[in-house]
């Protein structure tokens, strides 16, 4: 029903509006007196053998909501009736920016795909922490932190230290986004000696408080080989819990948008079924070539049970929706569940 009447519907306007008022929507739907149960006796699936324990977290079964769609944590209550077992809020920034100019996010129809250049467009961490502060269920959330685009890779390291200080009380783990294709040369943060900058003073900070929190990195599709050897020894030799693989792709391979549409949308972060297989190449080379050092979260291209399980096989230990929940409905979450419960 979602794909034959509600997507056409919701696809006939821009995609960020229908963004703003699906937020709107599922506000005022909440609001009323027990929706929230009804609608998580529809799509929750509660079964001991569906949870993983990863890195000091017990999550209540594989599937997250991946870091984009709640940038500032405004639903993030809301959207844990759906089944997921956390939710990752984000990228935010110290300070409030309004991120690129629009138009900045366009579907690819014929590809279930989008390409996005929001630009870390967010409330800022304080607005962000009033938010959290409001946290009705016992979710897990995910705080995916970045750097304002103003500030400079160099002093980058003190903008992920801001956030970090100003989330550490209000999410259960970190995302250290340092591979958004949508913010001008952030992609050199994750060259070796940028990465171990940034991610030792994560750890010192987090090493400083009462009681540490997991902190993940968050990594393009794009990286070489010899690059992704890099982020293995870094992760290792730091320590670091572990990494969400991937971010969106500049890449363009193998589209059936045509060319023309494609070159006049422009610059942008590539998600959906497009970036399925890239991703799950790259979860399976950091998987083999670190022996299973560390967990991974799997994120990209996931629209069906087989995307699952193929991330999951290629050795991630949990996986995160966006462009796929918005191409092929809420009841994916539910259907992915039940199909680990069979071959669990």
């Amino acid at each position: 029903m979602y794909k034959s009447f509600f997507r056409p519907i919701l696809f006939l306007f821009s995609p960020e509006t229908i963004h703003h008022l699906l937020i709107r929507i599922l506000k005022i739907y909440f609001a009323i007196p027990f929706k929230s149960f009804f609608v998580k006796r529809i799509f929750t699936i509660n079964n001991p053998k569906l949870e993983r324990k990863v890195f000091g977290l017990t999550f209540k079964n594989p599937i997250g909501f991946a870091a984009g769609f709640d940038k500032n944590a405004e639903v993030f209550n809301e959207l844990s009736n759906f089944g997921f077992s956390h939710i990752e809020i984000g990228t935010i920034t110290p300070k409030a920016q309004k991120g690129n100019l629009k138009p900045r996010l366009f579907r690819l129809k014929k590809d279930d795909g989008l390409i996005n250049r929001m630009g870390f467009n967010n409330f800022g961490a304080e607005a962000i922490v009033k938010n959290l502060k409001k946290k009705k269920h016992k979710i897990i959330v995910g705080g995916n932190i970045g750097k304002n685009t103003n500030t400079s890779n160099d002093d980058a390291i003190n903008d992920y230290a801001y956030c970090f200080d100003a989330l550490y009380d209000y999410v259960d783990y970190f995302a250290v986004n340092v591979s958004c294709p949508n913010i001008a040369n952030l992609s050199e943060l994750q060259d070796k000696d940028h990465l171990i900058k940034i991610l030792s003073r994560i750890k010192e900070l987090n090493s400083l408080k009462p009681r540490q929190k997991p902190i993940l990195l968050k990594i393009a599709p794009d990286l070489t080989d010899k690059q992704l050897d890099d982020i293995i020894e870094v992760v290792i030799s730091l320590k670091i819990d572990g990494v969400i693989a991937t971010n969106t792709s500049t890449g363009r391979n193998n589209l059936k948008t045509p060319a023309t549409i494609i070159e006049k949308i422009g610059h942008g972060g590539l998600s959906g079924k497009p970036l399925g297989y890239r991703s799950t190449e790259v979860i399976k080379y950091i998987s083999d070539k670190s022996d299973k050092a560390f967990p991974i979260i799997g994120v990209g291209g996931i629209h069906s049970i087989q995307d699952a399980v193929e991330k999951i096989n290629a050795g991630a230990t949990l996986i995160q929706l966006y462009t796929g929940f918005i191409y092929e409905g809420p009841f994916l979450v539910r259907k992915i569940n039940k199909a680990l419960l069979k071959i669990s």
